[in-house]
């Protein structure tokens, strides 16, 4: 093991970073938001409170141009998904974001009825 400050500040800086960022929150009990769910901001302006963290702001700016997965707002962060997701929820609770569930998969079609419908259609157009 090695004295060298250097070799273990970033050790240090990892593991407090996400503590400051969330101010210490965890992501809220019945968390809802999973890596598919669709967010977008309520308001589309590109100011916002100063209150706000430069990480809210930041999602916020990236929220604005439409829907996006929290998959890929985890991956434009660079963040750990629990940071993201506690920064999404608490936007979310103070009206900043609104989210949608994704949309449920379609039941499969029965593949006999399409084999009846392109037979129908070779047989009528060639």
């Amino acid at each position: 093991m090695t004295d060298d400050p250097e070799m273990q500040e970033p050790e240090a800086a990892a593991l407090v970073r996400p503590y400051v960022i969330t101010n210490g929150r965890n992501v809220p009990e019945g968390d809802e938001l999973s890596l598919i769910t669709l967010v977008t901001a309520v308001d589309s302006r590109q100011q916002w409170p100063a209150l706000l963290s430069p990480e809210e702001q930041s999602v916020l700016r990236m929220c604005s141009g439409g829907y996006l997965a929290v998959a890929e707002i985890v991956g434009h962060m660079g963040l750990p998904m629990g940071v993201v997701k506690v920064l999404l929820s608490s936007l979310a609770e103070r009206g900043y974001l609104t989210t949608r569930a994704p949309v449920e998969r379609a039941q499969q079609v029965d593949e006999q009825i399409l084999q009846e419908v392109l037979d129908g259609l070779r047989a009528r157009f060639g």
